[in-house]
């Protein structure tokens, strides 16, 4: 009779996983021998399915970038699609006359040799063949990565004008301003833009429809971005504030006070609150990414989930079948040298359109709500209205075509990218930079982020849209404006983003400075 307690051996198992010997499991096998080497089997099992799945992801993922087997487009074939790809790229003239009206000075003078308005108009239409060019470049990219990756390549595009902008604001510590544009970005690309493509897109059929797996996520991380219980945003910043003792009330002066908790130490408690909020965000972001890639379940890397909707399947064959016109590696260069061009000419749009706010005399909160946000996407709206003009000539004097059964909302998903990735981001950036962006917001601008996190998680809750649900959006953003217009700020939350201390900030504005 064998005695198994008084036994003891390894089972070793090995795995060539490239190139690399690695042991799946190892098993001691004495005392509860049966139990351990179950454990250990089932232990082994698991990592080997995990390493299978790994190494089958990775090998679809470059056999497809590569175009293994494949013939590859050419250099010059390449630079020729990209330049015939569409008569929008005739507006490339406009780059180096935005960079004139910028750097050539008139003589004897600081004045630029054209006036602000026309320099803005430059800078505004040299921003239209780039952003063509980004959605251009994203379809091609979706050829070699597929439907998952290729979204998430052309939302990043489509966010770089708006990323940039934040930046340049965040470098020219105009924090307050900032903060609003953030809001007034993620409201433009909640409300009008969705609200807008489901008007027109719901127009000759009862509804379309959603990713399901895409829309239930879309809502967690809606809320999480901008109003999750305890951790993750904007709202428990801006809580924790309004629950602070306020104490006396200073009287800056005549028409401005604010209490006494507006000071150095607050701010300081702030800013390491958000930095920590940053970090968690981030991970959040990171994490749904992984999720949507390679959610649970066997060999789905980079694949369609189960439940996804038979126009999604459909276009992820078109993409299959359809051939490249541009080569992978050159449109990667081209693609960085254009957000390199874009990201100077953004900068020359935001020192141009200074004269709008100076001359309008309109309140810093709607020019950061709404005229910045605008008009960085306004060269993107432009190719839309192209587009959309194209789609009617089409429709009254040739063969309409079917209406599209499926709405990406790809316009939430930039919202969320940029909540939940650039604003992070930009605390943490501000961090490294020494300027002190926080996420404690204004309360009005807190209360307009609930509100449209609200309404677009009630009219995708049934991964289903309408032009009336639409057209619901477009209204809520207007009443929105329509509010804005009038509100002045916050002035205790202007004190606390100034790049001096916020001693000096109050002395300034009590001296007849400006807080914002």
């Amino acid at each position: 009779m064998t005695d198994f307690g008084a036994s003891s051996t390894t089972v070793v198992r090995q795995r060539i996983f490239n190139g690399h010997s690695v042991d799946i499991e190892k098993a001691g096998e004495s005392g509860h021998n049966g139990n351990h080497t179950t454990s250990a089997l089932n232990t082994g099992t698991t990592t080997i399915r995990q390493f299978e799945e790994l190494e089958a992801g990775l090998t679809r993922f470059i056999s497809r970038f590569t175009r293994k087997g494949k013939r590859n487009v050419p250099v010059m074939a390449t630079l020729r699609a990209i330049a015939f790809s569409s008569w929008l790229n005739l507006f490339v003239i406009f780059i180096p006359l935005a960079w004139v009206g910028h750097f050539v000075k008139k003589k004897d003078s600081t004045e630029g040799v054209f006036s602000d308005s026309l320099t803005f108009t430059f800078c505004f239409l040299a921003l239209v063949p780039l952003e063509w060019l980004f959605d251009w470049g994203g379809e091609q990219l979706a050829l070699y990565l597929g439907t998952q990756l290729g979204d998430l390549v052309m939302i990043s595009l489509n966010n770089v004008v708006e990323a940039t902008l934040a930046i340049i604001l965040l470098c020219k510590c105009e924090l307050k301003l900032l903060q609003s544009t953030i809001v007034g970005v993620v409201i433009l690309h909640l409300l009008l833009i969705p609200g807008a493509a489901f008007i027109t897109g719901g127009a000759n059929i009862v509804h379309q429809q959603l990713h399901p797996h895409f829309t239930q996520l879309n809502h967690t991380l809606l809320t999480m971005g901008q109003v999750c219980p305890k951790v993750l945003s904007l709202l428990l910043p801006a809580a924790f504030f309004s629950a602070l003792d306020r104490g006396v009330i200073k009287e800056v002066t005549e028409d401005v006070a604010v209490s006494i908790i507006v000071n150095d130490d607050k701010r300081r408690v702030f800013l390491v609150m958000s930095r920590g909020l940053a970090v968690i965000l981030l991970a959040v972001y990171i994490s749904s990414r992984i999720f949507l890639h390679n959610p649970p379940g066997d060999n789905n890397a980079l694949t369609l989930d189960a439940d996804a909707p038979a126009a999604l399947r459909e276009e992820e064959k078109e993409l299959l079948r359809e051939e490249p016109k541009a080569n992978q590696y050159v449109l990667i260069v081209v693609l960085l040298i254009s957000i390199a061009i874009m990201a100077a000419t953004t900068e020359w749009l935001v020192e141009s359109i200074e004269f709008v706010r100076e001359s309008g005399n309109i309140q810093e909160e709607w020019f950061g709500l709404f005229l910045l946000p605008i008009c960085s996407w306004a060269a993107n709206g432009f190719v839309t209205i192209v587009y959309f003009i194209r789609y009617l000539c089409k429709y009254f004097f040739e063969e309409p075509e079917p209406p599209a059964e499926l709405a990406k909302a790809r316009a939430i998903d930039l919202s969320i990218q940029f909540t939940l990735f650039w604003m992070p981001f930009l605390v943490v950036l501000g961090w490294w930079l020494n300027k002190p962006m926080s996420l404690l917001f204004d309360f009005f601008e807190v209360a307009v982020l609930l509100g449209s996190c609200f309404i677009v998680n009630y009219v995708t809750a049934d991964a289903k849209t309408n032009w009336a649900e639409g057209f619901a959006m477009v209204a809520f953003y207007c009443m929105i404006a329509v509010c804005a217009w009038f509100y002045t700020g916050q002035p205790e939350i202007s004190f606390l983003l100034s790049c001096e201390s916020v001693a000096e900030a109050l002395a300034t504005f009590a001296a007849g400075g400006s807080h914002e």
